[in-house]
């Protein structure tokens, strides 16, 4: 029995990257449907699967986030797992299909939710802008603003791992992945030149390939003027690697085996022991 790695949209369920890859399960229009249907969907899914990993844009409509939330207190269980990983909403989609990847091999629901956590550190996730004026997800100066109102300025944005702003000339840049990659590019309404001649050479990008501009970058970038990209790492073997090299535990509360300091299933953080006090030397009284 498989974890579902489910989505929110049908634009976040990116191509197999291998013919190992397993399908996502698209929760389409999850908040819009009646509340039963869509309960009775979540219920099927955890008979199906055993455990369901919902992974959702920080982008993503109030409305879905606030019905993926009745759905799991309605249903009292601890086996769906709310995953917002602060990324783009590309970087989103491609985390969720690492995750669909690692669904295959011979790992344990709760190991591949906290999986999620350890991957964002690897996703190196930006954007080729037109325009700043609306950008308020990465810190952006007032010399910036001011330039991304003068006609044909561009801008290089990274968002992670560590927030970046360049305007584009010749001799811009923006730091990449120290390892090797592969680089996912989503075109909006920009040429995206600069993107697959420049920054993926200089990112020593492994292969490039071209998706459809997820619905929801748009909102996250501030404008439609633009370009996402996202490097990852695209092997099965390197990602199964990374995960069952790190030590596991089990949660304090639900018991299930996990990695890291946080189960995502229960969102039970471990219990933190306070320390015992100090020795305190003993008062002894000299005899003469």
């Amino acid at each position: 029995m498989s974890t579902a790695i489910a989505v929110t949209s049908a634009d976040m369920a990116l191509p197999p990257h291998d013919e190992r890859t397993l399908p996502a399960v698209v929760l389409r229009d999850v908040d819009r449907r009646p509340l039963e249907h869509a309960l009775a969907e979540m219920q099927t899914l955890v008979e199906q699967h055993g455990h369901v990993i919902v992974v959702c844009s920080p982008a993503a409509p109030t409305a879905v986030q606030r019905r993926l939330h009745t759905l799991r207190s309605l249903m009292e269980s601890d086996r769906i797992a709310l995953f917002r990983p602060e990324l783009p909403p590309l970087g989103i989609a491609v985390l969720a299909r690492q995750l669909r990847q690692l669904a295959s091999c011979d790992i344990s629901p709760g190991v591949l939710a906290s999986a999620g956590r350890l991957l964002v550190h690897y996703i190196h996730a930006g954007a080729l802008l037109g325009s700043v004026a609306r950008l308020d997800r990465v810190p952006v100066g007032l010399k910036s603003h001011a330039k991304s109102w003068v006609p044909g300025s561009q801008f290089g944005v990274l968002a992670h791992p560590e927030p970046q702003l360049v305007r584009i000339t010749p001799e811009a840049a923006l730091p990449g992945p120290e390892f090797g990659t592969w680089m996912l590019v989503a075109k909006g309404q920009l040429p995206s030149d600069w993107v697959t001649g420049t920054l993926a050479p200089s990112w020593k990008a492994q292969g490039l390939r071209e998706v459809p501009l997820p619905a929801e970058s748009p909102g996250w970038w501030g404008t439609g003027k633009m370009v996402e990209f996202c490097s990852y790492l695209p092997d099965l073997s390197v990602l199964y690697q990374l995960v069952t090299s790190v030590r596991r535990g089990s949660c304090h509360w639900c018991g299930i085996d996990v990695i890291g300091d946080r189960c995502v299933f229960c969102s039970v953080m471990p219990p933190v022991h306070d320390s015992p006090p100090p020795e305190q030397p003993e008062n002894r009284t000299a005899v003469g």
